[in-house]
């Protein structure tokens, strides 16, 4: 696999050739007994993987990437982190790419988008034993983009901006540092919570939501305290634990 040790940020890094999964490999990792903050990056997956098992094309020049966090926060809270990372990985690709900055917004509840087209996903997933751990994988399309997805998607090239993954590396990795401390083991999440909202697709207008029993559509009204969506439907404000959003206005 042609491991390499460095380090990102004062955090950890481990970097491959190729992996499966970064996310597996995490994983992994923790139900091993490793502890945390770890960064592990790959500059090519064969089994990448998206939400809900959906698989992640792994296009080579794109970012792969996975922090393991030991113990984040009390367990009930981590699932706030994909608003802590959403908002990490656009600081990041702005700080990159400073002239597609205006054009970047964050999508309920973990992807970035660029001109309304996919441009990242954020996949967040746990581990109990040994220990409690959170990792949190990044796959953000530097040069590629896979084709005819059901969410249409895009890249940084084709907006124009070239720029290397391992610089977009580093920049989410301080970024997320940055916004880790501020979430503070959920202490912050109000202020996480206003800065996701600034950046938010579709806030304020007709969105449609996919859940696993049906679809509605209504006007994306917030996030609660949770971070839960918040959508006005004809039978009134709905509350959203879990989805999928499109059609964003």
């Amino acid at each position: 696999m042609n491991r390499e040790a460095t380090d990102l940020a004062g955090v950890r890094h481990e970097t491959y050739e190729t992996l499966g999964s970064t996310n597996a490999e995490a994983l992994a990792r923790a139900r091993a007994g490793e502890r945390g903050a770890l960064w592990i990056s790959a500059k090519a997956q064969d089994a990448g993987r998206g939400r809900r098992g959906s698989a992640w094309t792994s296009s080579p020049g794109n970012l792969f990437a996975t922090l393991l966090l030991s113990d984040p926060s009390p367990p009930p809270l981590a699932p706030q982190l994909s608003f802590v990372a959403a908002l990490a990985l656009h600081d990041a690709v702005a700080e990159c790419a400073p002239q597609i900055g205006p054009l970047l917004k964050v999508k309920w509840p973990n992807d970035l988008l660029l001109g309304g087209a996919k441009l990242a996903g954020i996949l967040i997933e746990g581990e109990s034993e040994p220990s409690f751990a959170v990792v949190i994988g990044f796959g953000v399309n530097c040069v590629a983009h896979p084709p005819n997805t059901p969410y249409p998607a895009t890249d940084l090239a084709a907006a124009g901006a070239l720029v290397e993954p391992g610089r977009v590396l580093v920049a989410l990795a301080e970024a997320m540092q940055r916004r880790l401390a501020q979430w503070a083991r959920g202490d912050g999440f109000a202020g996480i919570r206003a800065d996701w909202l600034k950046r938010a697709a579709g806030l304020g207008k007709d969105i449609r939501v996919r859940l696993p029993e049906r679809e509605f559509s209504g006007r994306f009204e917030g996030l609660d305290d949770a971070g839960h969506l918040l959508v006005r439907g004809p039978a009134g404000l709905v509350t959203v634990t879990a989805g999928e959003v499109f059609d964003l206005g």
